[in-house]
């Protein structure tokens, strides 16, 4: 059963840093690239950063998070993770990993939720201004 786990979210002060990690259970994670998503009460989903199979690129969707946010892998631990420094209040959501649809190749590169199919329950990230 293919299953995703997110944790290592909570509340955190702006300006403060978190780390989220995504464990992959079920399939060969390896093989697959994987996403981070975030939503934010009354929003819609909206991609943030994806990392390839191999680990060796990701993209950045949401601008915001450019240079404050890193997703890296640990291939050993089937993990996934989303480090977030200099948080803002904005960046306040539940926090979701997921798995590309399709085996390897580049991540897509518009962040649509559609391009991925299985999901994790989420986890919640509160940044207090």
């Amino acid at each position: 059963q293919v299953q995703l786990v997110e944790s290592g979210g909570g509340l955190v002060q702006s300006g403060g840093s978190l780390r989220l990690s995504c464990v992959a259970s079920g399939f060969n994670v390896d093989n697959y690239n994987i996403a981070w998503f975030r939503q934010a009460p009354g929003k819609e989903r909206e991609g943030v950063m994806c990392i390839t199979s191999s680990g060796r690129r990701s993209t950045v969707y949401e601008d915001s998070v450019q240079g404050r946010f890193t997703i890296y892998r640990d291939s050993a631990k089937r993990t996934i993770y989303l480090q977030m420094t200099y948080v803002q209040p904005e960046d306040t959501a539940v926090y979701f990993c997921a798995r590309k649809r399709s085996l390897w190749g580049p991540c897509p590169e518009d962040g649509g939720s559609a391009d991925f199919d299985s999901w994790g329950p989420g986890t919640q990230v509160i940044v207090s201004s």
